[in-house]
């Protein structure tokens, strides 16, 4: 992968920076990478994706999203989309980690961690490179 996104995502830190700025409804799709509790793998079970893929879905269907990619990790997810018509990204993304949480949680004190990465994508180019990055995460 070449470019300057695919340089940044080299060096993925599981700490989030405090003041990012985010862009939301700027057109443009938004590739968003959030992490499990400490980035233990509370995914790792299939039971645990497909729990994850069926919230997505109810999730994307309630906010009108499209959902252009997306991979469940062990212990994070990737996931491209656009910007609901009618509410934000943020509060797209709190719906689905909420109830994925509610469902997935049993004992353990938190099950997401609080922020997320959010980069946007505005090129052609640029979102064919995204979503192959995606489909080819879980091969590395």
């Amino acid at each position: 992968m070449s470019g300057s996104w695919a340089r940044s995502q080299r060096g993925y830190d599981s700490t989030m920076p405090y003041g990012l700025k985010r862009f939301q409804k700027a057109e443009a799709l938004h590739f968003i990478t959030f992490s499990c509790f400490h980035r233990l793998p509370f995914l790792e079970a299939p039971a645990a994706k497909e729990t994850f893929e069926f919230v997505l879905e109810q999730t994307r269907s309630r906010h009108q999203a499209r959902v252009y990619a997306y991979v469940p990790m062990p212990e994070h997810i990737h996931l491209l989309i656009d910007e609901p018509p009618l509410t934000l990204v943020a509060q797209f993304l709190k719906a689905l980690k909420q109830i994925t949480s509610r469902k997935l949680r049993g004992n353990r004190p938190q099950f997401w961690q609080d922020r997320y990465f959010d980069s946007n994508i505005r090129r052609g180019s640029a979102r064919s490179e995204v979503i192959r990055y995606i489909h080819r995460n879980p091969v590395k």
